[in-house]
């Protein structure tokens, strides 16, 4: 794991294309922007995690717009 320290409004790049950006740091609490092509999918850890339990349990095969929307809540 690359551990990397960043003030507000730095980034780091990934591979060309994906650009993390420290948006706020409020206490204990950090907010990243992410930027990345729209064939890049980008979730929450917990939401990545129900996605595959999802997908596990539907045998491959999931309704990934309603993943995204319980994302944006």
């Amino acid at each position: 794991m690359l551990v990397l320290s960043r003030k507000k409004n730095e980034s780091i790049v990934i591979n060309d294309d994906i650009k993390i950006v420290v948006v706020e740091i409020r206490g204990d609490k950090v907010r990243l922007g992410v930027e990345a092509p729209k064939e890049v999918p980008v979730h929450r850890r917990e939401v990545y995690d129900a996605i595959k339990r999802s997908e596990q349990e539907n045998g491959g095969t999931t309704d990934s717009s309603s993943a995204a929307a319980q994302e944006s809540e």
